[in-house]
């Protein structure tokens, strides 16, 4: 860009524009940004307990959950078993489901490697079943999507349900895994910039 710049040429314009700020104060500018428009698909991993959740956000428009899900696979299944499960739900979520993005809540603290392990598995199979159909994969801090959609980094889980229910204007009573995984969809559409 520097280099057409200096040679005298025009760049491309900007996806998005210059505004006056709020406080009126003659050449005063602040950065307008695009919000997230389309269909996200949230997901919170767990080897036993993936929570999904497809929500479609219009701009003006309060967000819609148009589908959720609980991925439960019991313990008894081994873990190849229950990651290909996690991979075939987030798969069967995403076909014909126009997603534009997939958000993840990122794993930060865990009590042992062996925790570790079995979350970044989990991660992993939902991650592929998302880059095989080369869509974008965002993640995101636990805290930051409780920040996000509660303004609260230490919201209990039950906090998170029920403000995203109330965003989301959803009647029934979500179960906490789908609760999450809406939460960092949310997370995603609020925070997220062109």
């Amino acid at each position: 860009m520097w280099k057409t710049k200096l040679a005298g040429g025009s760049l491309p314009a900007p996806a998005a524009r210059l505004r006056p700020a709020g406080s009126g104060a003659p050449g005063e500018f602040a950065f307008k940004r695009a919000p997230f428009a389309g269909r996200g698909l949230g997901i919170d991993p767990s080897l036993r307990g993936t929570g999904l959740a497809l929500i479609e956000f219009v701009p003006g428009r309060q967000p819609v959950l148009l589908r959720c899900r609980t991925v439960r696979v019991p313990a008894r299944q081994t873990m190849a078993f229950a990651l290909g499960e996690i991979h075939r739900a987030v798969a069967e979520f995403l076909e014909g489901g126009d997603a534009r993005h997939v958000a993840l809540e990122q794993t930060i603290y865990v009590q042992n490697i062996r925790t570790a392990q079995i979350l970044g598995a989990a991660r992993g199979a939902a991650i592929a079943a998302a880059a095989l159909r080369t869509l974008p994969v965002f993640e995101y801090p636990p805290l930051r999507v409780k920040q996000a959609v509660v303004g609260v980094g230490r919201a209990s889980k039950e906090q998170m349900a029920r403000t995203v229910m109330a965003l989301l204007g959803h009647g029934r009573t979500l179960a906490l895994d789908e609760a999450d995984a809406a939460g960092v969809a949310l997370c995603h559409a609020f925070t997220w910039r062109a």
